[in-house]
This record gives structure tokens, sequence and C-alpha cells, in this order.
């Protein structure tokens, strides 16, 4: 209903702007509104990538020009429908996104915005000086332009498309954003690491960005190019990047509202200053340096502010009973690590250490500070790649395999340091959590299909049973990072547990919790047991490891030294010794 509703009122708006156009007689105004929805198509899709996966980009006149310059040769030296032509360009730019894309995966922060930078400088250089095919400052003429009904658009026309290329745009990237793949992009913004552990493949999400960005500035460039029907170089400066990134940052990075915000109030201001170049782009760099450091959320991050009434804790529809099962039944062996060992230089965290965990038991892996076991953890899970041994998982072996892989296969971990999505409510981090297990892809999520709807009704359901059966069902609309640091925990237990995993890696649970949270926990715990899943647990709280574990294995300085039932383990000589310390001549006689 939501849904429908919103796209009633994006219809309305959209219906009242064309009216509003019809009546204008002036050029001027309609070339105005026709550039200010070239700029919203630039700033929507520049906000999904900077906004909401948090990848910074300084080369959006590059796709700018990718899309322009397709536009423009596709129609002069081929008799191509322009329609086709504006088509193949945002294709095009979308290639030039994957390629933007590649080195995110090596460089992250400024690094990779100045591989952006690099990215727009050489496609200026590129436009410009390459004269035979891109005609440098002379630029290409006769580009073809949209027509309807054999006859090309007037500037009405023209303003009128834009408004209901801006209205599509809208309406899809907030699907897109509303769906798992906009949690996942948020998740990269917050912790790669956690997100992964979730399930979420990391640098496919960021290409998705890239790309979602390429294809928005990429038609509009095609759209400049086939109204002026006209391009030269003078179009691509890195002043367009930087007018680009501002329209964004000035109304609201990580708002759907905020590009429209600043598209509309930086179009009029860039309008009112076209005689004075030299204070435009004065005004650009005073209005960045204002949005970064005085108005980090931008016009619309203030309104928010403003407007923001505090909302009752609750949660509206649908919360079932606590779910009966997570993991499968059954019996065995789920999880056998055989001679793993890992060194960093002198440091030998595991060495030739092996283990076999057992389905549907408790296990706990414990030894003093410094022991490796936060390491094997790890490396179980994919973060570290061991240096030698297997480690099979339901039969499979996962040594070189991706963290989200592993993740997919039935894993799941929570971290020793809290590795929340601190921004995003508690239900999301839940919701994130089953992000693997969602089948929708990128298409049906971007036009909603009936598919993709009911997987998110399906998704947010079961997030509300995992939720109460951590107790966390009443905070589910509050945000994960304003919680207490026990109630932390829970999320991103629940957060785990909504992998679905077979197995439940578990660092440090209890770390930082009083003793009645910790006796909470181990209750907990054994109720998630009997809901199939698995557990290892890295623990110090010997009270909480005694009581609730079915199988201790003790490490000390990367050497497994013990392992067996709790009450053997604690009275095994050698765990005392590791432990509490004793004379090497009582441990040799020992």
């Amino acid at each position: 209903m939501k849904q429908g509703r919103h796209f009633v009122g994006v219809a309305l708006v959209a219906a009242v702007l064309i009216g509003a156009t019809a009546l204008f007689n002036n050029d001027y105004y309609l070339r105005i509104v026709f550039m200010m929805c070239v700029y919203y198509l630039c700033a929507a899709g520049m906000n999904v990538l900077v906004g909401y996966a948090g990848q910074k980009s300084l080369g959006q006149a590059g796709l700018f020009a990718a899309g322009a310059y397709a536009a423009a040769l596709l129609t002069t030296r081929t008799e191509m429908s322009p329609w086709l032509a504006l088509v193949l360009a945002a294709g095009i730019s979308g290639v030039c996104g994957v390629l933007i894309a590649l080195p995110s995966l090596r460089v992250k922060g400024p690094y990779l915005a100045m591989v952006t930078l690099a990215f727009g400088i050489v496609v200026e250089k590129l436009v410009g000086e390459w004269t035979d095919v891109f005609g440098g400052a002379q630029g290409i003429y006769g580009i073809k332009p949209l027509t309807w009904n054999g006859q090309p658009f007037t500037s009405v026309q023209w303003a009128w498309f834009g408004i209901v290329l801006c209205a599509a745009a809208h309406l899809l990237l907030r699907n897109l954003i509303c769906s798992r793949f906009g949690r996942a992009l948020l998740s990269l913004q917050a912790d790669e690491i956690a997100s992964s552990s979730v399930g979420v493949r990391v640098y496919r999400a960021k290409v998705i960005a890239f790309v979602v960005a390429a294809v928005t500035c990429g038609i509009a460039g095609a759209l400049v190019a086939q109204q002026n029907q006209y391009i030269n170089s003078d179009f691509i400066t890195f002043h367009l990047s930087i007018f680009i990134l501002l329209l964004v940052l000035f109304g609201g990075a990580g708002s759907m509202y905020g590009p429209l915000v600043g598209t509309v109030i930086l179009t009029l201001v860039d309008a009112l200053l076209a005689r004075w170049p030299s204070a435009q782009h004065f005004l650009y760099g005073f209005l960045l340096l204002f949005a970064l450091y005085v108005m980090p959320g931008g016009i619309m991050g203030l309104v928010s502010q403003w407007f923001q009434k505090a909302k009752k804790a609750g949660l509206v529809a649908g919360g079932s009973a606590a779910p009966t099962r997570i993991g499968p039944d059954g019996s065995g062996e789920l999880l056998v690590v055989q001679g793993v060992s890992k060194s960093y230089g002198g440091v030998k965290p595991a060495q030739d250490v092996s283990f076999r965990l057992q389905r549907g038991h408790i296990h706990a892996l414990i030894g003093p500070n410094g022991a490796g076991k936060s390491t094997m953890i790890n490396m179980l899970t994919g973060v570290v790649d061991p240096d030698r041994g297997s480690i099979r998982f339901l039969g499979q072996e996962i040594v070189g395999r991706q963290v989200h892989t592993i993740c997919c296969l039935g894993m799941g971990r929570t971290f020793q340091n809290l590795r929340l999505f601190a921004d995003l409510s508690v239900l999301d981090n839940v919701m994130l959590g089953r992000h693997s297990r969602m089948s929708n892809g990128f298409f049906s999520s971007l036009l909603s299909l009936p598919q993709a709807r009911r997987q998110e009704v399906a998704t947010r359901e079961r997030s509300i049973q995992l939720l109460d059966l951590v107790g966390l069902s009443h905070l589910a609309h509050q945000p994960a990072g304003s919680l207490p640091y026990g109630l932390q925990r829970r999320v991103e237990l629940a957060r785990a547990l909504a992998t679905e995993p077979q197995l439940l890696l578990l660092d440090e649970p209890a770390a930082g919790l009083n003793p009645q949270e910790t006796a909470e926990l181990g209750q907990l715990l054994v109720r998630i047991g009997k809901c199939g899943v698995s557990i290892l647990m890295v623990e110090h709280h010997m009270d909480l490891v005694m009581s609730i574990s079915d199988h201790v294995i003790v490490l000390d300085y990367g050497i497994k030294i013990a392992e067996g039932k709790p009450a053997e383990v604690q009275a095994n000589p050698r765990v005392i010794a590791a432990y509490l310390g004793v004379d090497d001549d009582a441990v040799a006689a020992t």
C-alpha cells in the first residue's frame, strides 16, 4: 500500500510539473527546467554511490562524456535512431562504470577518489586532444535529437521528457534502495568485513553502485548532446564532477530527496551566476567545504533533525512466535580441522591444530590471551587464510573460499569487537543477515516485481521471529548503535542467526557483560542450540563455558593442549598450568 501511494504521489507531482511547464513561453526557463532534470539524473545515481555505498568518486564528468559522445558518434556516423542511441549510450556508460569499479577491490577512501579523478582527467584529455574522433574544442555537430511523430522535440517537450525520466529514475532507485541491495550498500559504508560475514558479496555490491551512477550520468550526458545537437570538450571539465558531487552533499547524501533539493537550489544559483564564471567556481568550492564540515548531512539532514519526532519503540504487524528450527536435524561431524597452521613472522597463533565439531553440540574454544583463538575463528570463516592445513565444512574444503561463500554454506559468526551497522535500525541489521538467503535479483528488486516484494515480507517476518528469540522485538526500530552494550551483543547474535547457520561461531560473546547478562546469555545459547544450531564459542568466562558446553578445546600459544568434556578439561594439568602457571619441574613430572 505504501509503495502504491508513493507511486501515485510521484505521478501527481510529475503531472503538475508538466502542466506548469506547458504554461512557459520562455525557452530560457524551459532550458533551466531541462538542466534541472539532467543534473538530477546525475545526482540521483551519484547518491547511490556516495550516499549509500560510501564510495567516493570524482570521475562523473568522464561518465557524462561517455554518454554524450556515445550518442553523438552513434547518430552522426550511422543511421541509428536517436532513441536507440540513447539506450546504447546508457549501456556504454555502464561499461565505463565497471572499469572504474575495478580498482575499488584494492583501494578505498581517498585513494579510490584519486583513481576516479584520474579517470575523469584522462577522459577530459582524450576528448580534448583526439580531434579525429571527438572533435576536440571544435566538437561534433549534427547530432540527431529525439523525435516525436517524426519531428524533433521542442523545448517544452524536452522539459516534459526530462520530468518523466526523473520521475522514473526516482521510483526505480527507491525500489532498489528499499530492497536487499539497498541494505547491502549501506552495510558497505559501515563495515565491509561485517557485510561479507552476513553473505553480502562486497565487490559485486560496489560494482552495482558504480554502474547505477554511471548509467544515470551517461543518460544525462546523452540528453545534453541530443538536445544541443552539439557536444565539445568544453562540456567535460573537472568542475562538472565537483558540481555533481556538490549536488549530492549539499542536498543530503543518503537521502532519497537530497539530490532533488540540491539540484533545484544549485541549478537556480548556477543560472543566476552564469554571467560570472569565476564567482560560480568560488561558490561551488565554498559550498562544498560548507557541506562537508558544517552541514555533513546536507539540507535534508538538517530538515530531518528539525522535524523528526521521537518514535515509540514497538513493532507493528506480524509478530510471531520464536522459531522452532533454524538449522537442520541430524548428527555426525559438521566441521573437521586438520593440521592447520598460521604464522606472522615469529608469531605463530596456530601450530598444526586439529579438531572435529559434532552437529548438535555446543563447543568451546578456550585458552589464555594470545593463544590464537580469534585467529582460528577468522581462519574458519575465511577472513584469514591458513598457511597450511585443511578445513572441511559439511564435507567441503573451505580453505581459500571467500567470506560470503562460507556464510552461504551455513556458517555464521559474531565478532570479538562489535561490528554492528550502528546507524541502521535493529530490524535492518537482522534483515541484512538474511541477504544471502534471498533469491530476488537486481532487476526484480529494481522493478519491485511481486517475487521481490514477497521475499521482503518473508524476510521481515523471519527477522521479527529472531528478534523475539533474543528478546529484542520491542526495540526493532531503534538505531542499533543507540542500544546498551549488552543489547548490541544480542543484535549481533540475531543478525548471525538470520544467516540460517548450521554452525554458529561466537568470538567472546560475553565480553563486557555483567554476571546477570552472562547468565542470561548462557540460557539463550542453550535455546539456540535446541533450534538446530551447533555452536563454537571463544570465551574467557569459565563459569559460562563449563555450564553449557558439551565439548571444550584448549589452545596455548597456538598449540592444542587438551580437548574433551568440560570436567575432563578442567582437571587437565596442562590446562591448569596454562592458566595458572606452575613450576617447570612440576609440569615435566606431570
